[in-house]
């Protein structure tokens, strides 16, 4: 077998064409990522925002907390639930919270976009421990005060601290930030639920939000609900709510980014085709040599077939490393299920790593399958004398 070092030293030798063609591929493979990346940032992000041990308890046909609505008397039965789990201080960790829409402008834009106002109850932020509050201070109950997430303090007018926002004809003092790192919550505007149910003329909650005191106790509580018929809800674990919320669009990036990849894709491999093409026909009397020096034809084969590959793995490996860049990009999106604002980050794990590098690897098979059997074919003769 020829030594891999033999084709590391011609790669090295065209450094030009080397640099040119993997970095064709570098960018096909930067693109790949960053569509994977895009599309595990929101999984992610909508994904984290639930917690395995709650559960949402929603209308029943509602494909979110903005369409549903639950009754009082509904929420009231669903608090005297054996299920639900009892705090420290001897209440029930239960929320029953509003969930509306409105219209503001973003910072330096003016371009309006639905932003989710959540109406929370005393517990709300007990369930929700990925939110800490960051400057300021709560809403005080009964009050026309709001907290507001980090991302909406920094995109949109009057998210800011100290700042008022106007909707449900009313004005709203922001009266402290909070963070919710990676979810949801921090492209929402909390205040008090009743308050806000006054505001928006509301007579039932949008949804039910509770911790279990044994996660175990699901099943069996939502099978009995489920037939209980005072109650028309759906019950799901936040966890799977959320990442219910996430499948759509997540879906609809990965196919129109990996469509975009396969038309690139195309350009990157017939680049390394003709990269290998030009250095079999630079090295004919190089192979005739090597062929009469008793080196097989599967042998030819390997060592271009090699080359190629490793200019499909240096340009995947550069690839993902300006891919990884893009994890300290924040961009905002429109969640196709609520219909409002969404902000999220790129994110890069070790499976999008190595399908990015895989594929970078089957581009430069591709490319360079075709040369290596012509290279393998050559008669060594006509080789000897080219």
């Amino acid at each position: 077998m020829i030594p891999v070092s033999y084709s590391f030293r011609n790669l090295w030798t065209r450094r030009f064409t080397t640099v040119l063609t993997a970095g064709g591929m570098a960018l096909v493979v930067f693109v790949f990522a960053a569509v994977l990346m895009l599309a595990e940032g929101l999984r992610t992000t909508l994904v984290e925002t639930g917690s395995y041990g709650n559960v949402v308890v929603i209308r029943k046909g509602s494909a979110t907390e903005v369409q549903s609505g639950v009754e009082r008397s509904q929420a009231a039965i669903l608090e005297s639930q054996p299920e639900v789990a009892i705090g420290p201080d001897g209440k029930r960790r239960l929320a029953k919270e509003l969930v509306v829409l409105i219209n503001l402008q973003k910072r330096g834009t003016d371009k309006p976009a639905n932003v989710v106002i959540r109406g929370i109850g005393e517990q709300s932020l007990g369930l929700r421990p990925q939110v800490k509050l960051v400057s300021g201070r709560l809403p005080q109950p009964g009050s026309s005060e709001v907290i507001a997430g980090k991302s909406i303090a920094d995109r949109f007018q009057g998210g800011g601290l100290g700042e008022t926002l106007r909707f449900g004809m009313r004005d709203w003092t922001v009266v402290g930030i909070f963070d919710a790192g990676s979810t949801g919550f921090n492209s929402e505007i909390w205040g008090d639920a009743d308050q806000l149910m006054q505001a928006f003329r509301r007579q039932a909650y949008s949804t039910v939000v509770f911790a279990l005191h044994d996660s175990s106790a699901f099943d069996d509580l939502q099978k009995r609900l489920a037939f209980d018929p005072r109650l028309t809800v759906d019950i799901k674990r936040e966890s799977v709510y959320y990442r219910e919320q996430s499948e759509v669009m997540a879906k609809f990036l990965t196919i129109l980014g990996l469509a975009l990849t396969v038309i690139f894709s195309f350009g990157a491999i017939i680049g390394a085709m003709i990269t290998m093409y030009a250095a079999v026909a630079n090295r004919t009397s190089e192979i005739g040599t090597l062929r009469a020096l008793g080196f097989q034809r599967r042998s030819i084969l390997g060592a271009f077939l090699m080359e190629s590959l490793l200019l499909g793995l240096v340009g995947g490996c550069v690839g993902v490393f300006l891919a990884s860049f893009m994890q300290l990009v924040t961009i905002s999106t429109m969640n196709w299920q609520t219909f409002s604002e969404l902000a999220f980050s790129f994110t890069l794990t070790t499976d999008i790593a190595v399908m990015s590098i895989g594929f970078s690897l089957f581009m430069g098979f591709v490319g360079g399958f075709l040369p290596a059997v012509q290279a393998s074919r050559m008669n060594i003769v006509e080789a000897l004398r080219a």
